[in-house]
Order: C-alpha cells, then structure tokens, then sequence
C-alpha cells in the first residue's frame, strides 16, 4: 500500500523550510521555488499545499506563532502550581526574544511577516489581528496580577502591557550584536522588579 501522507505535517515541514529561508536569506528569497529547494521536495509539491506564496507566508507564520506559545506554555508548566505572574510574564517576554535557535528561527519569521504586511492588505489584517490576541493576553495577565495585589492598583494597565511588549525591542539590538543576550533577561528582570510590588 502507497504511504499515506500527513498534510499537516508536510505543511509544517513546508513551513519550517520558509522559516529557514527568512533566517539565512533573508525575505526576498522566500519563493515557492527556493522553499521547496530547502525543503526537498518539488515547487508542484509546494503549490498542492499552498496555491500562492502569500497562503504559505501566513501558515508560516502561524505555525511559528504556535510553536511560540507552546513553548511559552512548557516553561511556564516549568514553574509549578499556581506561578506567580511576574514569572509568566518573564517566561512570555523571554520567548519572544532570540535567545535560542527555535525562537530566533520564529522571531526573524515575525519581523519578515511585518515587512510584508505593510504592503500586503489581506496579510496585514491577519498580522494585526494575530498581534491584538497576544497584547490582549498580556493585558489580562497585567489586569489580573493588579486585582490580585502583585502590582500597584495606580498603575495604567494597558500603559503597562505597552511598556512590557517594548521590551521585545530588544531583539534587533541582540541579534546585531549590540548587547548580549544576558542583557536582555538582565533588563526584562529588572522591568518586572520594578513593575511588581509583591516579588516572589
């Protein structure tokens, strides 16, 4: 009997494969042709998953952003019963930067996904909308850790989810090499420090 192939898994191989592209080439090289090379497998191959360039691009960067909150949900598992948020937090910023080759691989795919939706419409939608759900999480999380005393009630809580995801500024300064990653959790500690008034 022929071997039956998992779409879902060929997509995410696919996927994977663009994920490399964007990262050693760069997002001008991210075509249907030079990601079914990387990917080994036939450009028709390639387009019976994705009709257009524009469908693979957002599965890749969905699946990326997947891949980043199931890492983000494993560390937290990490922490125990009941973590203290300041820790969530630290988790989620954490992941978002590119302190390891997984998380680099998703965050050069977000930034290339951005530079497209500034001129694509239909991926711009679905890039803000994707951006909106996780400042939204944030925000609960920030919400939450106010009603429960582990920050400061005067404190602006969408002021304060805004100034926490500025920290995911930090990535072109460590991927140039303009600080090290050490400074960057250094700096992420040091906000949540002052940000929680109730420290674990």
């Amino acid at each position: 009997m022929p071997k039956q192939v998992d779409h879902r898994e060929r997509r995410e191989t696919i996927a994977r494969a663009l994920w490399r592209v964007v990262e050693q080439r760069g997002i001008a090289h991210a075509s249907v042709r030079e990601v079914a090379q990387e990917a080994g497998i036939s450009h028709g191959a390639v387009q019976h998953y994705f009709a257009t360039r524009e469908e693979m691009l957002v599965f890749a960067m969905d699946f990326a952003s997947e891949q980043t909150s199931l890492r983000v949900a494993e560390r937290v598992a990490e922490l125990g019963d009941a973590p203290h948020p300041r820790d969530v937090l630290r988790v989620t910023l954490t992941e978002m930067l590119p302190l390891h080759p997984e998380a680099r691989a998703t965050s050069r795919m977000s930034a290339a996904y951005v530079l497209e939706a500034l001129h694509d419409a239909h991926i711009h939608a679905r890039a803000r909308e994707g951006l909106t759900h996780g400042r939204d999480l944030v925000e609960d999380l920030v919400r939450q850790a106010i009603t429960d005393g582990h920050i400061d009630p005067d404190r602006d809580p969408a002021i304060e989810t805004n100034l926490l995801l500025a920290l995911t500024g930090l990535t072109p300064l460590v991927e140039l090499g303009v600080i090290e990653p050490r400074e960057a959790t250094t700096t992420i500690a040091h906000h949540l420090d002052r940000l929680f008034t109730n420290r674990p």
